[in-house]
């Protein structure tokens, strides 16, 4: 930040002041999505006023022309006044992305920012000073069993697996497609949840069999709960970490080994090397740093995140590739998608 530090910036302070207003902004989004504004707005043939949108959501005049004002502020929502009235409408980013019946929907991610990850991330000051996630201080469960932390109820569990379908809708085709994987003809997604990645990987890779391969109440809602599309994605329960895992030519391993420490990701990688067919290979997609750890600012977000909810870090390119070589991987490839999350490439 110091670089863009000019003098009118050390006169009044405008950048700082607009990151400390990050945390209203976020909420501000979250907020309509939980209330249900942009469902409404979306549905509507017409912009709508304050009033007839507090009415429909059984909200409060006053603060629902509040929130529907800052939203035009921040550019998500648009508004026009006829008859002295203002009548609010969506943004095509906001019926895109923002609303529940979009195809690219990110409503789940929002909900369970809002939520979940909003409220540990209240704790980042024990967070850092501990050393350790913040399970425990924020909704009183064991920080050392993050997982059943995550998955305590049904309805937690599916707001889980809804955020990680809404990363594979932003940046699914893009990991799947930065190398070439039509060579392998057997692939299993391990940690697979919902099969959205799978499903992105059976439609760039049509003669390639996909499976995914996770615990068996993550199998059952993916089954129940996700509209599952007529790709030929395959579903198998299991724990990768205590069960025998599927012979693959390639496995996937998505947005997993950021969440564990070095030692438990050896064990997975070896116990995936020793799995895998000769020739074959595995694939991590994660948010890289850069070598020097200076950026890109998402990865380094998204590394405190780590720490606040789960027992793992984003790390760079090297760290990944000497854990590989460790696990006897080899010829590791690395690319960065220039989106939230970069692949590599590693083979047996």
């Amino acid at each position: 930040m110091a670089e863009h530090l000019s003098q009118s910036e050390l006169d009044y302070p405008f950048k700082l002041l607009e990151y400390f207003n990050g945390f209203r902004v976020s909420k501000m989004i979250f907020s309509a999505c939980e209330l249900g504004v942009f469902d409404l707005l979306l549905k509507s043939q017409d912009a709508l006023s304050a009033q007839h949108v507090a009415q429909e959501l059984g909200t409060s005049m006053d603060g629902m022309e509040r929130l529907l004002d800052a939203l035009v502020g921040i550019e998500i929502l648009e508004v026009e006044t006829a008859q002295g009235t203002a009548l609010y409408s969506s943004t095509d980013v906001a019926n895109l992305y923002l609303a529940k019946g979009s195809a690219k929907s990110l409503h789940d991610m929002i909900i369970y920012r809002s939520q979940t990850v909003y409220p540990l991330w209240n704790n980042l000051v024990d967070a850092i000073r501990e050393g350790r996630n913040q399970y425990e201080k924020t909704f009183g469960l064991p920080s050392g069993h993050f997982f059943q932390a995550i998955y305590r109820s049904e309805e937690e569990m599916l707001k889980f697996m809804g955020i990680m379908s809404c990363h594979w809708v932003l940046d699914g085709h893009d990991v799947v497609t930065a190398f070439d994987l039509s060579r392998f003809q057997k692939v299993v997604d391990l940690g697979g949840c919902t099969g959205a990645l799978a499903n992105e990987m059976a439609r760039a890779y049509p003669a390639s069999s996909v499976t995914v391969f996770d615990l068996p109440q993550v199998v059952e809602a993916a089954q129940k709960h996700f509209k599952q599309e007529d790709s030929g994605v395959t579903f198998q329960s299991g724990d990768f970490f205590s069960d025998e895992i599927p012979g693959a030519d390639l496995y996937v391993l998505a947005r997993v080994i950021h969440d564990w420490p070095e030692e438990k990701c050896l064990a997975l990688l070896k116990k995936v090397y020793e799995t895998c067919k000769p020739g074959g290979g595995v694939l991590l997609v994660e948010a890289l740093l850069f070598e020097n750890r200076r950026g890109p600012i998402m990865a380094q977000i998204f590394s405190l995140n780590m720490l606040v909810q789960t027992q793992g870090r984003e790390r760079t390119p090297s760290e990944y590739t000497h854990m590989l070589n460790k696990s006897g991987f080899c010829n590791v490839q690395v690319c960065r998608t220039g989106k939230s999350y970069d692949a590599i490439l590693a083979v047996r």
